[in-house]
């Protein structure tokens, strides 16, 4: 079982899938660059048969759900054999089907008070989304004096360019981001090229 999302890999994928038929291919792709953990996100129609086809013929991937909003998001993706949960924010009912599923998930925030409160419920590691939106890495140094304790995986506008900024910081664990899946190589079934893309970000940090 996955303890931790956060020390997976340096870099989590975040893929939107349009094409379910897609998924295994492309987990193997980025498996194989070393990224073993992939967020497919619940942006599509596409997004938990895609989930249930890596968990079932990946097995060296460690699949999780994105775009987690609501309790029965957490019971489907988890069904369809999602490892690790992921949402863009979080509510005190969505947080309590997070913890009640078993598997390790980042709640989003994107504001002190916000990562206070889910301090103060126990959860320690967590999603900062938008991050580049929301202070970026200004935002996260500033946070590491008065909560150490907290851990984070930014997500949001973070690129090849910006990430090693961003896992310099001592209270992040892994960043974030879509640029090893650009849309024209999923499109173009081009996974060579997703390997590639996938084996530059893994060397983000040795």
């Amino acid at each position: 079982m996955t303890s931790s999302v956060l020390d997976l890999a340096p870099v989590v994928p975040v893929v939107v899938l349009e094409d379910a038929a897609d998924a295994v291919p492309l987990a193997r792709a980025l498996v194989a660059g070393g990224l073993p953990a992939i967020e497919v996100t619940l942006r599509t129609a596409a997004a938990l048969d895609a989930i249930g086809a890596i968990a079932a013929e990946v097995p060296d991937a460690v699949v999780g759900a994105g775009t987690v909003i609501s309790v029965r998001n957490v019971a489907d993706t988890v069904a369809a054999g999602a490892r690790f949960l992921v949402s863009p924010g979080w509510t005190d009912s969505l947080l309590d089907a997070m913890k009640a599923s078993g598997v390790p998930f980042l709640p989003g925030v994107s504001t002190t008070s916000e990562v206070v409160a889910l301090l103060e419920r126990g959860v320690s590691e967590m999603k900062f989304f938008p991050a580049e939106a929301a202070g970026g890495t200004a935002y996260l140094k500033a946070l590491s004096a008065p909560l150490p304790q907290a851990r984070f995986c930014p997500t949001g506008g973070i690129s090849l360019a910006s990430a090693p900024s961003y896992l310099a910081l001592p209270n992040v664990g892994c960043v974030g981001g879509s640029w090893m899946v650009p849309a024209d190589a999923v499109a173009a079934k081009d996974w060579a090229r997703v390997e590639r893309l996938a084996s530059e970000a893994a060397g983000l940090r040795g």
